[in-house]
Formats: C-alpha cells, sequence, structure tokens
C-alpha cells in the first residue's frame, strides 16, 4: 500500500499491534514490521515504533534487531523494551530493576526538560507499567524528561537525533494521555492524518473478495460479536448465497443461547445459516481432561471433525469451500502467533487442525488485525443492531473454559508452591489496610489459573480477603473498590507464586471447603447455566450489562463435597482486551446477584475477581 504511514516493530509484546491500531485510529495509517526487517522496509515512513516484548535485552534468544533502523534519518520512539533497545543503540545501559512495575504508575515531568511528547499534558499523569528490567545509564545525548517513584529513567530523549523512549505502555487505555503522547508524536513526525474506519472497512471486503476467488465459505458461528461481524462481512462481500454460517451448539453455551442466536439472526435477515447439536460429541471429547490447555486442543480439533461432518452431510463439495472465522489480533497474540510473541494459551482458533487449513490457504479471517472495539464500530457500519454489536464476548469453547477441573489431588510440586503462596499472603502486610478496616483473614485457594505478567504467561494461585467472619456468611460491599484495587495490585506485584486477588463474598455456614474431584461434565456445565444467567439478568436489569465489556462465571472444583461447587463473578472492563481492570459494581447490582447465586442449593462460597490486566487474564482457563 503506497501511502505515508508509522511502523510499529514488533518485539513480541502483547500490545504491539494495538501500538499500530492506536495510530490508525488518530486517523495516521500504521503497519507491523519485524524488528530484523531490512531498511528498504521503510519507504515512506514518517516514524518508527519499537515495541515492547516479553525478552530481556540481555538474554541469549533476545529477537533479532536490524541496529541500521538507528542510523535512519527517521523520527523514533522506543515503548518499554523498545526503551532499553533505543538507549542501549547509543550506548545506555539495561540491568534487572530493583523494583519491577506492573499496572498504574505516575509519571512526573521533569520542569527543566522541554519534551514535544508531552506537549499539552500536565505533570503527574497516569501510566501503565510492566516490566522487570530498567534502564540504568542512559544514552549518549539523552535526557530525562519523566520519572515515576521507582524508575528514574521513565521518559528519555535525544532530540537532535530524533530519538523518544518511554517505559511505560502508552498505548493502553489505562494511560489517559497515550494517544496525545502518540498524536505528538506523529506530529513530531510531520505526519498527515490518511485512514479513518470507513477505508478500514473497504480494505476488509477487498481483502475478504481477493481471499475466496471464486470458493464458497463455511464460518462456525458462535453468535459472539466477532463471528456475527465476520457473517456480516462475508455476506456483504461475496453474498449470501455463497456463505454457510454453521452455530454448534457444542453444549457449552450460556443458558437458552443457541435459541437466541438463530432467533437474533433471523430477525436481522441472516438465512443462510443452520444450528448443528454436536453437545454429546464435545462432552465426549473433554471427558476426564483436567489441564486447561488440553481442552481447549480437544474443543478446538472437535470443531474440525465437526466440520467435517456437516460438508458430508450437506453435500458440499470439500474442494469449493473455505473455513472463516472470526478470529482477532488478541487471540493470535496470546497463541504466541507473531515471531516474538509468547504463548499465554492455546486459542482454539490455532489448533492443529485450524494450521494445517491456514497452511493449505483454506482460512479467511477478515477480522484478524482488529481489536474488539474496531470490530464492534464495524459490525454498526454495517447495520447490526446494538443487541448483535453490544453482546459481550462468548468463545467457541463456551462455559467450557469456564469450568475448571481437577482429580481432587494436588501433585507434590503444586503442594510446595501453595504452601510458599500461602506463606507469601499470610506474611503480607498490605499498606492500603493500613489504618483501615483490616480483612479478617488472607489466604491462597488450592487451584491455579493463567495470567501474563511481562508479556509471558503465568499458571499461579488467587489470593482471597475475607473482611467478615465466616459465621455471618454474606460479606458486605466494599466501602471503596479503589483500595481493594490498590491492595490487588500490590499482592500480586510483592508475590512470586500469586496471580489473582479474590474478595470472599460468601460461604456457607459450617462447611469445610476443599478441592474436590470434579470435570467439564453435564451436572457442572449446569450449575454453571444458572449461577451465569442470574448474574447477566441482574446486569441487564440494572443497566450495568453495557457498562462492562464482560462478564465470566466461573466454576470451582473447592466445595464441602463433590457434588457442590464455589463461584467466582469475574467482570471486566475493557476496551482493547490485552488490558483491563475489573469492574467496580455497587451494591445494588452486587447484592441481589451474590444473594441469589448463594441461594441455590449446590453454591458453597462465592468470590469476586479483584484483579486487573495484567497480571490476570479475563477468563481463569
Amino acid at each position: 500500500m503506497n501511502r505515508e504511514k508509522i511502523v510499529v516493530l514488533d518485539f513480541g509484546s502483547q500490545y504491539a499491534h494495538l501500538i499500530a491500531k492506536r495510530f490508525r485510529m488518530l486517523g495516521y495509517y500504521s503497519e507491523i514490521a519485524l524488528p530484523s526487517a531490512p531498511v528498504s522496509t521503510f519507504e515512506n515512513t514518517k516514524g518508527i515504533v519499537l515495541s515492547g516484548g516479553p525478552s530481556s535485552v540481555y538474554e541469549k534468544d533476545a529477537p533479532e534487531f536490524n541496529n541500521e533502523i538507528l542510523s535512519l534519518d527517521i523520527p523514533i520512539l522506543g515503548l518499554c523494551y523498545g526503551h532499553y533497545i533505543v538507549n542501549m543503540g547509543y550506548n545506555g545501559k539495561v540491568e534487572k530493576a530493583k523494583t519491577g512495575e506492573f499496572g498504574i504508575a505516575h509519571l512526573n515531568l521533569n520542569k527543566d526538560v522541554h519534551s514535544p511528547l508531552f506537549e499539552g499534558i500536565s505533570s503527574p499523569l497516569q501510566v501503565w507499567m510492566s516490566h522487570q528490567d530498567g534502564v540504568t545509564v542512559p544514552g549518549d545525548g539523552f535526557e530525562t524528561a519523566g520519572s515515576t517513584a521507582d524508575c528514574r529513567y521513565a521518559a528519555l530523549q535525544n532530540i537532535s537525533k530524533k530519538r523518544f523512549s518511554l517505559q511505560f505502555h502508552c498505548e493502553v487505555k489505562d494511560t489517559p494521555d497515550g494517544n496525545k503522547i502518540f498524536d505528538n508524536f506523529a506530529q513530531f513526525c510531520k505526519m498527515e492524518k490518511n485512514w479513518d474506519q470507513s477505508t478500514v472497512l473497504n480494505v476488509i471486503l477487498d481483502d475478504i473478495r481477493e481471499s475466496a476467488g471464486d470458493k464458497n465459505v463455511l464460518l462456525f458461528l458462535s453468535g459472539g460479536v466477532d463471528s456475527t461481524v465476520t457473517f456480516a462481512l462475508l455476506n456483504k462481500a461475496i453474498g449470501q448465497n455463497r456463505v454457510l454460517g454453521l452455530h454448534i451448539d457444542n453444549g457449552f453455551m450460556r443458558k437458552n443461547e443457541s435459541a437466541r442466536v438463530a432467533e437474533q439472526y433471523r430477525a436481522f435477515g441472516f438465512t443462510n445459516f443452520i444450528v448443528e447439536d454436536a453437545g454429546s460429541s464435545f462432552l465426549k471429547a473433554i471427558a476426564g481432561l483436567t489441564d486447561p490447555q488440553k481442552k481447549r486442543m480437544a474443543v478446538g480439533e472437535n470443531f474440525i471433525t465437526i466440520r467435517n461432518e456437516v460438508i458430508a452431510k450437506q453435500h458440499l463439495e470439500e474442494d469449493k469451500w473455505m473455513l472463516a472465522q472470526g478470529t482477532l489480533y488478541p487471540d493470535i497474540i496470546e497463541s504466541g502467533g507473531t515471531q516474538n510473541s509468547k504463548t499465554i494459551k492455546t486459542h482454539h482458533n490455532r489448533v492443529a487442525g485450524i494450521q494445517a487449513l491456514i497452511a493449505k490457504g483454506l482460512i479467511i479471517e477478515p477480522l484478524r488485525n482488529l481489536y474488539k472495539d474496531e470490530v464492534r464500530s464495524i459490525g454498526r457500519q454495517l447495520g447490526l443492531d446494538s443487541e448483535l454489536v453490544m453482546r459481550h464476548p462468548f468463545p467457541g469453547p463456551g462455559l467450557s473454559i469456564n469450568v475448571l477441573c481437577s482429580d481432587g489431588k494436588m501433585s507434590s510440586s503444586d503442594e510446595a508452591d501453595y504452601a510458599k503462596a500461602l506463606s507469601e499472603i499470610e506474611a503480607m502486610k498490605i499498606p492500603a489496610f493500613e489504618g483501615q478496616n483490616l480483612p479478617k483473614a488472607q489466604y491462597v485457594l488450592p487451584v491455579r489459573s493463567v495470567g501474563v505478567q511481562g508479556d509471558f504467561r503465568t499458571y499461579r494461585f488467587p489470593s482471597v480477603l475475607s473482611f467478615a467472619p465466616l459465621e455471618k456468611g454474606l460479606y458486605t460491599h466494599p466501602e471503596d473498590w479503589n483500595l481493594i484495587e490498590e491492595a490487588s495490585s500490590y499482592i500480586t506485584n510483592n508475590a512470586q507464586y500469586i496471580n489473582r486477588t479474590l474478595l470472599r463474598l460468601y460461604q456457607k455456614n459450617g462447611i469445610e471447603l476443599k478441592l474436590q474431584e470434579g470435570y467439564c461434565d453435564k451436572r457442572r456445565l449446569d450449575q454453571l447455566r444458572e449461577a451465569d444467567n442470574i448474574a447477566l439478568t441482574v446486569l441487564h436489569e440494572t443497566g450495568w450489562y453495557n457498562k462492562i465489556f464482560q462478564h465470566l462465571t466461573i466454576d470451582l472444583p473447592y466445595a464441602g463435597s463433590a457434588d457442590h461447587v464455589s463461584f467466582v463473578l469475574r467482570p471486566v472492563v475493557s476496551e482493547d482486551v490485552m488490558t483491563a481492570r475489573f469492574a467496580h459494581l455497587p451494591s445494588e447490582v452486587l447484592d441481589p446477584i451474590v444473594h441469589q447465586i448463594a441461594a441455590l442449593p449446590f453454591v458453597d462460597a462465592i468470590y469476586y475477581d479483584a484483579t486487573n490486566k495484567p497480571p490476570a487474564t479475563f477468563g481463569w482457563e
């Protein structure tokens, strides 16, 4: 594409593509390139941004970087890992920081240094950190434009060489002035605005037509916004007569979900879709599995099995059909889908069967370069109503990845790590609670969940804060969610074996909770459906459904008996999936949810996940 651009060098950060997205949203066309790219890549380039990344710059397997890029007479902005690369390129020094920073920090601007990046921005400003390393000696000719309490060189610049570097991530929503910083950089680059949403839509439609050629397209329809928008795009690009939507009821849907999905599609005018009941097949595929990654892979591979069965049943000529998916860029990133990124989870859209089809050129993914808010914007342009566009994300594996599984025993390594996690939380004095209403208990649950810190996957235990005596059961609503958030960040930043912080909302009197044997079967799925439906119904009734990005109800095999469960409420607020804050639900919303779920006869405890992303992912698997 022959147009002026900002080029983002991807060092494997989960946020690399988000940087490019931010520039596009601001009206500046941007592209992703490898840090090893030759200088010829940068024709028509007005500015270069170096992303963060999961590696340390001093590791042997650190991503390859073409140092000739630093010799170009093009403005360069380094972020996090890119901050290190820029300074090291000018004889600076990077070492492990005395204090790592994860989450919100505050940048104090140097009043004696004028920085084009911070033009029109007041000090101090909130920023989002995610790092263990730090610049200890700035590059030659670099001056300090800003610092945080734990990072002396958080913002550096060398104006004469047109070089800037920031320790923090200004591409995420939790750096509120991030867009202004990017816009200031683009203006410093003398970049003209040349991108808008209508351009994006036309590019996607042209790409579909080119990719499909003369083939027809089969699409898995979960009913979520991603697959729905993909369906609408395919229909618009090549026509309903060449597109077949396949909604598979895999047994992992929410209560009455499949019926509602079909009704909404028909109401919009979609007639080219079918519904396949394959619940027994999927339950059989994951029977007895406890490893989250193996569960995801089994679900993903079974989708391919059902796809092949449907093609045969519908008498479709296989060589004339491609498969489409509503895959977004975060799905690819978290699956380790870019050259330098690390795997956070195995996404069902990237299992071996799908990869084989990708290799044959038989997969179309129109949304692969987009984020959730961009997808919703495209959906509105296509005329989809708000009920379809604003529906909470619902992944292909559905509720199966919200049911944590266990054989009822902990391995010796798990027991050792659990003991360490318990020691960490019991000994921890949390500054946020000094002079406040202290927790009556600080402990750890004997289950692990996935998280992400510094672009790496973690698999650790959740800590629990309990503010009410056990005999009282229900816990009163937090008076100050900000205090809880501060405490949660402190715990996960200072613990090696903990990646989440929970609040205990309810525990049945006289019950001793312990790890139980439990798998993803119909009984547990039905229990989860009831609890999840209660939460979503209250969120709809109170108007909070559209105020949050997604709500998940997590089923834990941790109860007084094997036929009972505990639930975790996980409402999150996010713009781009890559970062998120836990929702601060008011008492008039949270209390009825807790009381109604607690009234279910099989519920022994209820928790609230008060953890941001990072360090925790949205879901637990």
